[in-house]
């Protein structure tokens, strides 16, 4: 495994595609905060952040060490050291702790960190497209106020357009995104420059005596000011959450030579503008833009924002693979859009979830700066619990001593712990929506992954011991027909329900029977060669074999593949892709009242996601013509 501070454990290209593909993967987010950030600061709670020199100042201080501590130290120095095979973001830190640990309290603590990571990030998910697309869309009305009745029209037939086009995949739209950030970038700090020479004195801002100093003399205001200003980091985890695409080295070199430089010299100009016309403090970044350049401005404006939605939405397809074959998530179709890049997936009834609850977010709070409110307490949160196990994998893996650890966690975590408190303040103005959003993923992912261990367990008292069996039939002259049978289990020590009652109904086996188990390992891809494990389990000449198949987190599931692929390479297995039948074991799951290992909302919930889960044969990409299932029913 690997869980050292080494950024090359994956080989990537170095070269200037590379990095135009991370500035248009992974910078999308933070690159359009821009957009809102300050307006946000200086509109929340009636204009408590006044447009004078020690706000303004202070403010610009704030927004600059943050992006300073949270992202350039944080992200990029440190957490971006952790990385899983070359694979990044909150579940493979999860993944990696869980490999490391031997104790179960400790794995389990582990993975409700990463759940409740994930389960914030499926906020981010919601609220990233919304407030992106509608801030951009809302430079209309400084053009002309009359078009504010056009923002919430307008976002949602852009943000409909983009649902409706995921299955496409984004590998021809993607190859776009490069050069378009690269443009929005380069405008952003073009924008900034001009008013940056016209009030050079703001350059002060830059020092972190001014946030000190603001945080001093105004603390009231600097408390809701900081809770505005953690919108300038909102995107930062997708640095680390992208590392397996692009490579550390790539995103690095963007952040500290493109991204980092733009974003300040935007900052820097807004707040020089605010100082010179405090009347700005409504739509700053807009104010920037000359007035015979406002369309051209928004039409880019609105194509970033755009693309930053579709980093997110791709982001929580990603989280949802990784959730599924961690077991956190019953079964559901994934689809893959692209032949020579196997991370480009979609998946239907995630699309479908976020197309909806993303239209309910327009149509609930109409503006970007509503929004706002609920958009830090989602950030924060991935924030903090990024650190907590950043902090356990260093101490516990990594071994770093209690003096390095310390002060670090002491910086950081006590700065994000500020950005979250100051977000709290904002719950009944709309930060109660990724708190409900991640307390009702944080139930499902806890609901069924307790209730599938159980199932397991009693569905184990159901299945006989398998060889035993074996032994069992052995002598009963069983007649056995032409072909070859693939029982999908979950078990190779047990006998497949479907293998049952196959033989029950039908009186025959097959001539070859593999039973196969696909089993997901905490790292993100598992070499062909080192997937399939065959096993002769009976007689040199009776045709039984169980296969163990091995996948990482972000391998793909299909099981026709993998066998195809180990075809010949074992002496004690042949397959026939063309004319292999498969079997599926599946138990209908009943209530039982006396069963006290899960409340009644709890037990009725599982059943609930298990009956409605999506098709194993098309989460193992069996053929609809040649699969059958078979079983019967149990009660939990």
């Amino acid at each position: 495994m690997n869980t050292t501070e080494n950024e090359h454990t994956t080989p990537h290209k170095h070269g200037v595609a590379v990095l135009l593909g991370a500035l248009g993967v992974v910078f999308g987010d933070i690159g359009t905060s821009p957009l809102y950030a300050l307006q946000t600061v200086f509109s929340t709670d009636h204009n408590a952040v006044a447009a004078t020199t020690e706000d303004v100042y202070g403010v610009l201080s704030l927004v600059v060490w943050s992006i300073t501590i949270v992202v350039s130290i944080k992200y990029i120095a440190l957490v971006m050291r952790a990385d899983n095979n070359g694979e990044g973001g909150i579940l493979t830190l999860t993944a990696l702790l869980r490999r490391i640990y031997r104790k179960p309290r400790h794995i389990y603590t582990a993975t409700l960190l990463g759940i409740l990571g994930a389960a914030l990030f499926y906020g981010d998910s919601l609220i990233t497209p919304a407030i992106s697309v509608m801030s951009a869309v809302e430079g209309l009305a400084v053009i002309d106020p009359t078009a504010e009745t056009l923002v919430v029209p307008l976002a949602l037939i852009i943000l409909t357009i983009l649902f409706a086009l995921q299955h496409k995949g984004t590998h021809v739209v993607g190859k776009a995104f490069g050069p378009v950030m690269m443009l929005w970038f380069l405008t952003i700090a073009a924008l900034g420059i001009p008013h940056i020479f016209t009030h050079p004195a703001v350059l002060q801002g830059l020092s972190p005596t001014w946030a000190i100093h603001f945080a001093l003399d105004r603390p009231a205001v600097a408390f809701i000011a900081l809770g505005a200003a953690v919108l300038t980091i909102t995107g930062a985890e997708a640095l680390y959450a992208d590392m397996g695409h692009f490579g550390a080295s790539p995103i690095r070199k963007a952040w500290f030579f493109i991204v980092f430089p733009c974003l300040l010299l935007n900052y820097l100009g807004q707040c020089a503008l605010i100082l010179t016309n405090p009347a700005a403090i409504d739509s700053p970044f807009f104010h920037l833009v000359p007035t015979p350049l406002l369309i051209p401005v928004v039409i880019l404006a609105t194509a970033a924002t755009v693309i930053a939605s579709q980093a997110v939405i791709s982001g929580a397809f990603s989280v949802s693979q990784q959730a599924l074959n961690l077991g956190l998530l019953p079964h559901f179709a994934i689809r893959h859009t692209s032949r020579e890049e196997g991370g480009q997936i979609y998946v239907p009834i995630i699309n479908t979830t976020l197309a909806i609850g993303v239209a309910i977010l327009i149509l609930s709070f109409r503006s970007s700066a509503a929004l706002a409110n609920a958009y830090g307490l989602a950030v924060t949160g991935t924030l903090i619990l990024t650190t907590v196990l950043f902090t356990m994998l260093a101490h516990h893996c990594w071994n770093w001593p209690t003096w390095v650890i310390a002060p670090i966690t002491t910086l950081i975590g006590s700065l994000e712990l500020l950005y979250f408190t100051a977000n709290l303040t904002k719950i009944i103005h709309g930060g109660w929506l990724p708190i409900v959003i991640a307390t009702i993923i944080l139930i499902i992912m806890t609901t069924w992954m307790r209730g599938a261990r159980l199932a397991n367990k009693r569905r184990a008292s159901l299945e006989t011991n398998l060889l035993t069996w074996l032994e069992k039939i052995s002598d009963k002259g069983i007649p056995r027909v032409p072909g070859q049978a693939i029982y999908l289990h979950h078990n190779l020590e047990t006998v497949p329900l479907a293998l049952k009652e196959n033989l029950r109904f039908n009186h025959v086996l097959h001539e070859n029977i593999a039973i196969v188990t696909v089993e997901t390992t905490n790292i993100p891809h598992v070499r062909h060669n080192d997937r399939v494990t065959v096993t002769d389990i009976g007689t040199e000449d009776d045709g039984i074999v169980t296969i163990r198949i091995r996948l990482g987190f972000n391998d793909s599931r299909d099981v026709p593949h993998n066998l195809a692929w180990s075809a010949g390479k074992d002496p004690h297995f042949t397959y026939d892709a063309d004319e292999a039948r498969y079997f599926l074991s599946v138990l209908h799951i009943h209530p039982d009242h006396n069963c006290n290992k899960l409340t009644r909302i709890r037990r009725g919930l599982f059943i609930f996601l298990n009956r409605n889960a999506g098709s194993r044969a098309e989460a193992f990409h069996l053929p609809p013509h040649r699969t059958a299932i078979l079983g019967g029913s149990m009660y939990l």
